[in-house]
């Protein structure tokens, strides 16, 4: 497996880079924005390592830029920000992961592994009301008229359209969907609920996708 390391911090990036190549990584590193993304777009990368502040263009417009280009590799951003509002604007800019600073090399590891881990290939729909998911064409139709969701948009709704009629703990989704990497707490759940029931036009009230209090949340084909 090949990684792509993005780090301006010397010591932090000879600290990834030897830890990975210990794991049998082979191990790329960049600086700067501007030559991470060089390198990025022109190698055969299974999964990029990006440190959000970093010299030139930023770790942020180095995921987007890329992500613009390559749907499919894993990116993890490496960050000391954690609010909800930075979050969401890192997954949204393509990001599958982030990891705060410092941070246990144990903790990154298990993460990589998570976002390797090989795709089954199956090809399943998914039905809820008037919307259907199609997993292998990832794609959402809403009264036979495509809806445009990001990444995480669609894996939360995939999720819950494979639960329809059970509840769907937060933490469980938090698994399911973000492979446990912040605190169930978070409103970052809340967030992307919130946008998928917009795009969908899913009233918050009496909707197939609801709010069970203190718990979750419960696709419904009978509201």
């Amino acid at each position: 497996m090949k990684v792509l390391v993005i780090e301006d911090e010397p010591g932090i990036l000879r600290f990834l880079a030897q830890g990975l190549r210990e794991e049998s990584y082979t191990v790329d590193t960049a600086e700067n924005g501007d030559s991470g993304l060089e390198m990025a777009l022109s190698g055969d990368y299974d999964l990029l390592l990006i440190d959000w502040m970093i010299p030139g263009i930023s770790g942020m417009e180095v995921c987007r830029r890329f992500r613009a280009q390559n749907s499919t590799t894993p990116i993890i951003i490496l960050t000391a920000r954690d609010t909800v509002r930075d979050v969401v604007f890192g997954l949204e800019m393509g990001a599958n992961d982030y990891i705060k600073k410092p941070f246990d090399f144990e903790e990154l590891l298990a993460r990589i592994k998570v976002q390797l881990r090989p795709l089954s290939g199956e090809h399943q729909q998914f039905v809820l009301q008037n919307i259907l998911l199609d997993v292998e064409k990832h794609q959402v139709l809403k009264n036979g008229k495509e809806v445009l969701l990001t990444q995480k948009e669609f894996a939360l709704l995939e999720y819950l359209m494979r639960n329809k009629g059970k509840v769907c703990r937060r933490t469980r989704i938090i698994e399911s969907v973000w492979d446990i990497h912040f605190d169930y707490k978070t409103g970052v759940i809340d967030v992307y609920i919130n946008s998928l029931r917009k795009k969908l036009g899913i009233p918050t009230e009496g909707g197939c996708i609801q709010t069970v209090r203190g718990v979750g949340y419960i696709a419904k084909e009978h509201p």
